[in-house]
């Protein structure tokens, strides 16, 4: 179940958050099968907002590493659970 908080405050840093996860979980995910990153224009202003974040809570690149990580781990389950049952 997803809970939205409407302090806004607290949603903008959760939503900032949950960017952050999504893209070190890419990064993770990319760097496994060995793709290359692209780089986007807008790199600067993305990783600024990022940037805020971590300023205001020097825990979240640990949160975030973690919770991307998890994320990770199981698509590399679905991925093996889906080679076995083609395998069978």
């Amino acid at each position: 179940m997803i809970t939205t908080i409407l302090n806004g405050v607290k949603f903008q840093k959760r939503a900032r958050l949950s960017g952050y996860i999504a893209e070190l979980g890419s990064a993770f995910l990319s760097a496994d099968l060995d793709l290359a990153p692209q780089v986007r224009e807008d790199h600067a202003a993305y990783i600024d907002g990022w940037l805020k974040v971590l300023k205001q809570d020097r825990r979240a690149i640990f949160t975030a590493a973690s919770h991307a990580q998890r994320a990770a781990d199981y698509l590399h389950k679905l991925q093996q659970a889906g080679a076995q049952a083609c395998a069978a």
